[in-house]
């Protein structure tokens, strides 16, 4: 059987690993626009293609988080949190493949590109929805160009992992405070410390992200897609999923005291 002969509900034995990963449409899909063909663009591509397959995964695993919160099972979303942590890790560290992109040879191929911009990435704009970004300068940015995808609105539409997590903090009845002056690390404990940890991984995911624009394109270069390049990416990095998880560490030190 062909890769492309894998009907839904064939028999096992005329399913191979070709057919099952439909390897011959797969790997038809880096068609590069360049003329004559650049041999960066398949680099740039398969970076970002992956970059979409991850994004997919990721989205599968939060719609499990979200259910797992909503219904107050700390166990399991800590570990759904885990493999998002893990899913953020991967998705950071291919992008350590386009540092090797110098900028003159993305020079040469990028009017190929169009206006295509990572920022018109729908799934990475759930993401952003489902993760927790209500934000004015966010809200702006979808919709921009008329209305958000519907895959966009429909997370913007749900609670926020954030307001979720209180949610479990008041079920249990106590106070973020104290969760962590307990007698030991409790479930709630640490998945906050996972959550946090998730999004210290998509802060990072954005940091390096920036870093990458201005080491191609250079700082005050704008994106291909009409955005700012480097100086949009830099106004998300400071951007906040879980605000009341971090200022309950100021608690602690005195900082959150006022005369």
């Amino acid at each position: 059987m062909s890769q492309s002969d894998a009907p839904q509900g064939a028999p096992a034995s005329e399913i191979n690993y070709a057919a099952y990963l439909a390897l011959n449409q797969l790997l038809s899909l880096q068609r590069t626009l360049s003329r004559p063909e650049h041999p960066d663009e398949l680099l740039f591509m398969v970076v970002h293609q992956a970059s979409e397959l991850w994004f997919k995964v990721v989205l599968h695993e939060l719609e499990a988080l979200v259910a797992r919160m909503q219904d107050k099972n700390a166990l399991g979303a800590l570990y759904t949190v885990g493999r998002l942590n893990a899913l953020t890790r991967i998705v950071t560290a291919q992008l350590s493949a386009l540092d090797t992109l110098p900028p003159q040879h993305f020079a040469q191929f990028r009017s190929f590109l169009g206006t295509s911009s990572g920022s018109q990435s729908s799934q990475f704009r759930a993401i952003e929805a489902a993760s927790g970004l209500r934000e004015p300068h966010f809200l702006h940015a979808i919709s921009e160009h008329g209305e958000p995808p519907e895959i966009v609105r429909e997370w913007l539409a749900r609670p926020t992992l954030q307001a979720l997590f209180d949610g479990m903090v008041s079920e249990a009845g106590t106070t973020y405070e104290e969760l962590y002056t307990g007698p030991g690390p409790s479930a709630l404990v640490l998945l906050a410390e996972g959550l946090l940890e998730y999004e210290q991984s998509f802060s990072l995911w954005r940091f390096l992200h920036v870093q990458l624009v201005e080491r191609v394109i250079g700082p005050g270069t704008g994106g291909t897609g009409g955005t700012l390049g480097a100086r949009y990416l830099q106004r998300t990095i400071s951007t906040r999923f879980f605000p009341r998880l971090w200022e309950v560490r100021a608690k602690f030190f005195g900082a959150a005291k006022k005369d």
